[in-house]
């Protein structure tokens, strides 16, 4: 699947919670089902500075993909981790570079975070970038 597709896969299902309440829940329970990450990538290297939560995200290449690691230290923040996981894990470092992240507006969390959260959403999603053009640049699209 393409990084769209996956963003339109979310849309659709946030879209059958009516409140805000639901969406956290939901939210929770995708945080809860990130794979557990040994804790030797929870160094200072790879935490994302901006986040007010303390979260972690590591990545590596082979056979022309990107495979994160990722962690938080807070609920509702892993869960937005989880999101950027699906949407990002496993994909070409072309795709990620070029990648526009929209799933955040449509679903309405954009508007739920408060700003330092926002801002720290903006963090991963850099920092997420950053390792893709940092592979692309090194073994190429």
């Amino acid at each position: 699947m393409t990084i769209n597709e996956i963003q339109d896969d979310i849309i659709e299902e946030f879209s059958v919670f009516d409140d805000w309440m639901d969406k956290y829940a939901y939210l929770i329970d995708l945080g809860n089902g990130l794979p557990v990450v040994d804790d030797s990538i929870k160094t200072e290297q790879n935490l994302i500075k901006g986040c007010q939560s303390r979260v972690w995200i590591d990545a590596s290449y082979k056979d022309g993909i990107v495979h994160f690691d990722a962690d938080s230290d807070a609920i509702i923040v892993k869960g937005i981790v989880a999101l950027l996981m699906k949407i990002y894990n496993d994909k070409a470092p072309q795709e990620i570079m070029n990648s526009d992240l929209y799933f955040a507006e449509k679903i309405g969390l954009s508007q739920h975070l408060s700003p330092t959260r926002s801002n720290g959403l903006l963090a991963m999603i850099k920092q997420i970038k950053l390792y893709g053009m940092a592979f692309n640049a090194k073994y190429g699209g």
